[in-house]
């Protein structure tokens, strides 16, 4: 994952929650210490964030409708899914992966 890519990361997630992520918030995401975490978190915006970082990011980025589910969580498309339901189903994914980056956010 590149900055600018992280940087887009930001706005789609803002964009899925329904209101703005900070770069405090992006930290607190990615497990920096509220004490300097937003401050690396802008300089990962301009060279990119961590391997490990970025594995945790592509997970929450299933939270936007601009970002793939990734093949391991992706239990929608196997034979005994209807082909009807799958769509609901992707849909109750998306929140549930909203419904746990608000609570990252929440936690102190």
């Amino acid at each position: 994952m590149t900055g600018p890519e992280l940087k887009k990361l930001r706005e789609h997630l803002g964009e899925a929650l329904g209101r703005e992520l900070t770069a405090a918030d992006m930290a607190k995401l990615c497990g920096l210490s509220a004490a300097g975490g937003a401050e690396k978190l802008r300089r990962w915006e301009v060279t990119g964030p961590t391997p490990k970082v970025a594995a945790l990011l592509r997970v929450l980025a299933m939270a936007s409708e601009h970002y793939p589910i990734l093949e391991k969580f992706d239990v929608f498309d196997r034979h005994d899914v209807p082909v009807r339901d799958r769509a609901a189903r992707r849909q109750a994914f998306r929140e549930q992966m909203r419904d746990d980056v608000r609570k990252r956010l929440a936690r102190s």
